[in-house]
């Protein structure tokens, strides 16, 4: 982040030359809304507060507390572009929700950034939409069969791609699906190391699933030694909820695919 912030500190004064100009009135709130979760933003002047109701969207007010404003320069980045307002003092209310366009942004091109969101979920759409050519690892267990289909990388990313087909006539609710990695073999003697892995993306956020569930899931690489296992946690929401585990071998991540195009 540090690095992120010093690259916007020594590019923002090469361009400060043509911002859009947005109108603002005394009681009026402007929406910012962005094509990629926002990374950064900044405002140039005291008089204007501004926050981040949601990941992509700026809301920007002129202070109750103002007694004069007289302009401001809002700068807003996301993760692969910068963009630059003027904001403006006006008597007539103009638009309340301003859309970040490419034609208003700069591309930023940060080694060690990675993919942004929106490349992530693309990449993620693309295998999804494959039929699995794979099946690494199976698991199954209270009528229930999960599967790893594949592993791919791309860059500093690793995308798991799991299925679980559901065998009964009960719907299955899925309380949580957690990734861990785990000691392959435990004893009774020894100290079990585990420490709990969150995907940076999960393509689908399906809530339960009759007869087949499918998803992508994308972690930044990773590294765990051959007497190791990862395991995918599936649990269901009722008090006595079917869980089913399914196991990642070291070898499976270390023989990942390249991302096909």
């Amino acid at each position: 982040m540090k690095k992120f912030l010093f690259y916007l500190a020594a590019l923002c004064p090469n361009f400060l030359l043509a911002q859009p100009a947005v109108t603002i009135t005394k009681n009026q709130t402007i929406h910012f809304i962005s094509p990629e979760p926002i990374q950064y933003a900044d405002i140039s002047a005291r008089t204007l507060a501004g926050d981040l109701p949601l990941k992509n969207v700026f809301r920007l007010r002129i202070k109750d507390s103002a007694s004069a404003f007289t302009g401001a320069i809002v700068t807003i980045a996301g993760e692969k572009f910068i963009a630059q307002y003027r904001i403006v003092r006006s008597d007539s209310a103009g638009p309340s929700q301003i859309e970040i366009s490419p034609s208003d942004t700069r591309p930023l091109d940060i080694s060690g950034i990675g993919f942004s969101e929106n490349q992530l979920r693309s990449m993620a759409l693309n295998l999804i939409s494959r039929k699995p050519e794979k099946h690494l690892e199976k698991e199954k267990a209270f009528g229930l069969t999960g599967q790893l289909n594949h592993v791919y990388t791309a860059g500093d990313y690793l995308f798991l791609d799991i299925s679980y087909k559901n065998n009964t006539r009960l719907r299955y609710e899925i309380d949580e699906l957690r990734f861990r990695v785990d000691d392959r073999k435990v004893t009774k003697a020894s100290n079990v190391q585990s420490f709990e892995l969150k995907p940076v993306l999960m393509l689908f956020k399906t809530p339960v699933f009759s007869k087949s569930y499918r998803n992508i899931f994308v972690f930044k690489k990773l590294s765990f030694s051959g007497n190791k296992v990862m395991l995918a946690e599936l649990s269901e929401k009722q008090v006595s909820g079917r869980v089913l585990i399914l196991k990642i071998k070291w070898q499976d991540i270390l023989d990942a695919d390249t991302l096909p195009n």
